[in-house]
């Protein structure tokens, strides 16, 4: 953090005719000791403010502490029924969070979601939280400069019609599968329907990797792409690994949104809503986002716990409330007309043993416009990757490839399909592995 110090020159004249605050809504008193952790999603937008007039400030109720020693900080906003908000560091709650005042989130319009930068003081004695004194940028902008924005759920979606590439050479050979037999678009919403020990986490870092060398946020070209990834009740162990990936293979620009299976239900759903509207604001500013969510199954499972029951119950104890808001999620991904997008791509778990995963598979199947099937079979027998290459696929396909493409695309399901069931994925993988590309692959059939 970088650490400055507050000039008194800098603050606007506060007279008695302004707003008079209540006490209890002063940041440094009572507010801060009782202050209730966000629960709900909501747009968090409010009354718009004029471009011109928003100048970066002081919080004037605040202007006691102006000569306190500030800090900058940044955080993504979470904002409570009460209209008041956290920035969190890290998408989870923790003691790093920072107070930021409802008058703020008013006077700039800011929303769920978004990323906020400025100057905070330290907490005083009993209080938990820092307290924002300064907004100086949103979403890597000026105050200053930020206009009015769209709403996410106001624009057009449109069918996916360009295709994410994720081959990146001759290996790894699970991202030329996937381009080859369930290519994804961006705006896609895909499903990996994944049994346990099948290969799902290496086929989640093999798309990471692909997409962030393809489509590089930093010193890319034409086509950026921001990476994150949700990992929902996850191994901390796991979480670690993913982590440190997606930092190595981003050079830090992209997200990481983690809970643990040991933490409250709550808290768990609370980081993908948060996360998911952290993604809806990158798309209103024209950004084509990218969300892995590992996964939809614990997520379906964290709202059954989480959210008052209706008394109603389905299959292995599952409240059919809980499949809204994981629903909610998953159908958030479209291509956005003449703006970015927001793919996502989310595991479900089947051959778990619990019929609750299967009710959950079974509500979901379908929902997807892209399914990828991985076998545990062939993970069994070191078949990697094992690609059920029969049952994924991609609707509306055609809109992804070329025309040429698309017909050796039809000759080679063809041909894979005069092959046993227990021997196509491994006879694609033995004739990729002759060739350095896809594109070298797929003119290989015309002399088949």
């Amino acid at each position: 953090m970088v650490t400055n110090k507050s000039d008194d020159n800098d603050l606007p004249e506060v007279s008695r005719e302004q707003d008079v605050m209540s006490v209890d809504d002063l940041v440094g008193n009572a507010d801060q000791k009782s202050q209730p952790e966000p629960q709900s999603a909501s747009n968090g937008g409010t009354n718009y403010t004029p471009v011109n007039d928003r100048k970066p400030f002081f919080d004037e109720r605040v202007i006691p502490d102006a000569n306190l020693p500030t800090e900058y900080v940044e955080g993504v906003l979470d904002i409570a029924n009460e209209g008041s908000g956290l920035l969190r560091p890290g998408f989870a709650g923790s003691d790093r969070d920072i107070y930021i005042s409802a008058s703020q989130i008013r006077r700039f319009n800011l929303r769920l979601g978004d990323k906020i930068g400025g100057q905070a003081r330290r907490p005083k004695e009993n209080e938990r939280y820092w307290g924002l004194l300064k907004v100086e940028n949103v979403n890597g902008e000026d105050i200053e400069k930020v206009g009015e924005r769209p709403h996410y759920d106001d624009m057009t979606a449109i069918y996916p019609d360009e295709q994410i590439k994720l081959s990146t050479g001759k290996e790894p050979l699970t991202t030329r599968v996937i381009d080859l037999i369930a290519p994804i678009g961006f705006g896609q919403r895909g499903l990996v329907v994944s049994a346990p020990k099948a290969g799902k986490t290496w086929l989640i870092k093999d798309m990471i990797s692909g997409i962030a060398k393809n489509y590089p946020e930093k010193n890319g070209g034409k086509k950026k792409v921001h990476l994150m990834a949700v990992l929902i009740g996850e191994r901390p162990e796991e979480v670690t690994d993913i982590k440190r990936h997606m930092q190595t293979v981003t050079d830090g620009l992209g997200d990481v949104a983690a809970s643990n299976f040991d933490e409250p239900p709550q808290d768990q759903t609370r980081v993908g809503e948060l996360a998911l509207e952290r993604a809806k604001r990158l798309v209103e500013n024209g950004l084509d986002v990218v969300i892995v969510l590992d996964s939809i199954t614990r997520m379906a499972r964290a709202y059954n716990l989480a959210l008052p029951t209706s008394g109603r119950t389905l299959t292995g104890g599952f409240d059919p409330v809980a499949l809204f808001p994981a629903k909610k999620f998953f159908g958030a991904a479209r291509k956005i007309e003449n703006a970015g997008s927001l793919t996502i791509i989310g595991t479900c778990l089947v051959d778990t043993g619990s019929r609750m995963d299967d009710l959950i598979y079974e509500e979901f199947k379908g929902t997807g416009n892209m399914e990828l099937h991985l076998v545990r079979r062939m993970a069994e027998r070191r078949v990697f990757p094992a690609i059920d290459v029969t049952r994924s696929g991609t609707r509306q396909e055609e809109l992804l490839y070329g025309a040429e493409t698309l017909k050796r695309i039809h000759t080679l399901r063809r041909m894979l399909d005069m092959v046993s069931d227990d021997e196509r994925t491994e006879t694609l993988l033995e004739r990729l592995n002759k060739t350095e590309t896809n594109e070298e692959f797929l003119e290989s059939l015309k002399t088949a």
